[in-house]
């Protein structure tokens, strides 16, 4: 690997570390606010927290900012399955099956990008892909996930592939922005949207309790950091939506001790061995 391909690994690294201590984050704060208030809020400090940048986000035309409001729809598709879904799943389990996007942005990469597979990249996907499939096992023991309701488990896979769509759709927004210029108008539009959302469904927030919950500030911190690091690396020329995928997902290490550390769930030795495949096909596909 040259310097640039490292450091361009690093930040997705980065990104991935951040993402799994962020589902942790996601599933405290639901447990003391409800959803929509919990994704209202945090979209909105994440916004605030980006604000300072935004005379470097001057300069996009009216195609590229149609563009990057697309995006946001897709995000906002996202976010809402995907936290509807987290609030009813187990941390670990829903870390699990955000897996299955590598499956959705291998296949994005492949067939929209005109990326190819080489061979350790195949290798790494069938290592993930196993790894995948033997978390996803249903527990026969009492008290174990198999009772995880099939609505919970179609909204984490939904929000899986919007995110897929996305991270591909970063891939080539990337071509003609940067990263500041992205962040600011895509969490500008998002912010727009989930307000619009909250004033036509009348949802009510409450605002003094809301702000008062850490995990939201937690929260948005790792999400513009982890975000600014992914869309750099998008930028970098080179990198490969394939790649980048499979390292995304080193999360999951995080998200699976932190639901038996913080949230007491069990199962956690049998997800750490299914997910050392994981991180064997991350190596596969890097090297």
């Amino acid at each position: 690997l040259t310097t640039l391909g490292v450091f361009n690994y690093g930040l997705v690294l980065l990104y991935g570390l951040f993402k799994g201590a962020r589902e942790i984050a996601k599933k405290k704060a639901l447990e003391k606010s409800g959803v929509m208030e919990v994704l209202f809020v945090y979209t909105l400090l994440s916004f605030l927290f980006v604000v300072p940048d935004a005379g470097n986000a001057m300069g996009l035309s009216g195609t590229q900012l149609l563009c990057v409001l697309a995006k946001s729809a897709v995000i906002f598709v996202a976010w809402i399955c995907g936290f509807q879904a987290i609030a009813r799943l187990p941390v670990s389990l829903y870390s699990v099956l955000d897996l299955s996007r590598v499956i959705f942005s291998t296949l994005l990469g492949v067939c929209f990008l005109g990326e190819q597979m080489r061979t350790g990249q195949s290798i790494g996907l069938v290592l993930v892909l196993c790894g995948l499939l033997l978390l996803k096992a249903p527990w026969k023991k009492k008290g174990g996930d198999a009772d995880a309701s099939a609505g919970a488990v179609a909204l984490a896979l939904t929000s899986c592939l919007m995110n897929a769509v996305s991270g591909t759709m970063d891939k080539v927004l990337m071509r003609g922005m940067n990263s500041s210029q992205l962040q600011f108008w895509y969490m500008l539009f998002l912010t727009a949207m989930y307000g619009a959302y909250l004033l036509f469904s009348r949802t009510k927030i409450h605002w003094k309790g809301t702000l008062k919950n850490g995990w939201i500030w937690l929260m948005s911190a790792l999400f513009v950091v982890a975000d600014r690091a992914l869309f750099l690396a998008n930028g970098m020329p080179g990198s490969q939506v394939t790649v980048m995928t499979l390292l995304k997902q080193s999360g999951v290490l995080v998200s699976i001790l932190g639901g038996y550390l913080v949230f007491h769930e069990k199962h956690v030795g049998y997800r750490l061995a299914c997910a050392s495949l994981v991180v064997a096909g991350i190596v596969a596909a890097v090297l």
